[in-house]
């Protein structure tokens, strides 16, 4: 039995090494990305097993992303070739000391191309909770029926379902996600949001649209975190997750509602801190942690996640968490 099955799209990613504009880089790392290997990867370091389902091309990006997740520990025997398309691209620059820019080369890639038959439905039936993101039905009509459909599955055999929003203006406009997440929603036992997401799915604002100082423009859920938790619920799913960033987070689950601590860390790199989030949060609740224990986990994968550079290579292991979530102090150098 696999812990977690998840699906998606895994891209090549360049990270400009030089903060400034892309067209001044001269030398890049490359790396690969995608949130949910992302949460593949995640939850194999902290002591579980899982799968992921995608399509890469039959290039040397493509041996790089299967090659970099067998590496961690994930099942990557599901995953097609493609000899018709290449695989996507990702490039990441800082284009100053507070803001990241991420560019994303996917259309027509083979990852868009996920579809149905890709999926392994004895695996998915046989899992112990199936994880997807709003990222993957956005790429094309084939990935958004591949998530249906892998949702159909688990819903039937009993296997829970998560999904994080992970909403990306760039793959489609608020009104249609909102209508086609919406309806995957009513499936899920447990939702990831961050707040402007939340309300996205409530109708109540596009979190793309910032006011000035960085504030979405759409106004406040009423009770804040967690009135937008509960409206959530609502929904459909059990556990809403609503991720606060340097503030925490907010759980609702089963009624009640707990609040997440921050934590105190120094920020070099934000993506894939919610991935390390979801990634806590699930290998907690599999592991039958108590609630507030698998909420501190959570808030502590996405803290440690920040503080180095790379989409998954900061992800914790459970050595890592100690001196956040136990509160062990020490000396700043190990030796």
């Amino acid at each position: 039995m696999t812990d977690l099955v998840t699906l998606g799209e895994t891209m090549a990613l360049f990270t400009a090494r030089r903060v400034g504009a892309l067209r001044h880089a001269r030398d890049f790392d490359l790396g690969v990305g995608g949130a949910e290997s992302n949460v593949a990867i995640g939850v194999t370091r902290l002591g579980l097993r899982a799968c992921w389902i995608g399509r890469v091309g039959a290039d040397e990006f493509g041996e790089l992303v299967r090659s970099t997740l067998a590496g961690e520990h994930v099942d990557v025997s599901r995953a097609v070739v493609d000899p018709d398309a290449p695989t996507g691209l990702m490039v990441k620059g800082r284009r100053t000391a507070e803001l990241v820019d991420v560019h994303y080369y996917r259309a027509a890639s083979a990852g868009s191309r996920l579809r149905p038959a890709d999926l392994d439905t004895g695996l998915i039936r046989s899992a112990r909770v199936l994880h997807v993101t709003g990222i993957t039905p956005a790429l094309s009509a084939t990935a958004l029926e591949a998530v249906r459909a892998a949702v159909a599955e688990a819903r039937a055999a009993g296997v829970p379902v998560s999904m994080d929003v992970n909403y990306r203006r760039a793959l489609w406009a608020p009104d249609r996600a909102a209508a086609v997440l919406g309806e995957i929603v009513k499936s899920c036992d447990v939702l990831f949001v961050t707040e402007a997401e939340g309300r996205l799915l409530t109708g109540d604002g596009d979190p793309a649209v910032p006011a000035p100082g960085g504030v979405p423009a759409a106004p406040p859920a009423p009770g804040g975190p967690a009135g937008l938790a509960a409206a959530l619920a609502a929904l459909g799913p059990r556990h809403v997750l609503v991720k606060l960033g340097a503030h925490g987070a907010v759980e609702l689950s089963e009624g009640e509602v707990r609040h997440g601590a921050p934590y105190r860390v120094t920020e070099l790199d934000p993506v894939g801190a919610g991935d390390a989030f979801a990634a806590g949060w699930l290998a907690g609740w599999l592991a039958g942690a108590d609630p507030e224990r698998r909420l501190a986990t959570a808030c502590a994968a996405g803290a440690f996640a920040v503080t180095a550079c790379g989409d998954w290579e900061s992800l914790p292991r459970r050595a890592d968490l100690e001196s956040l979530v136990l509160g062990v102090t020490g000396d700043a150098v190990r030796r």
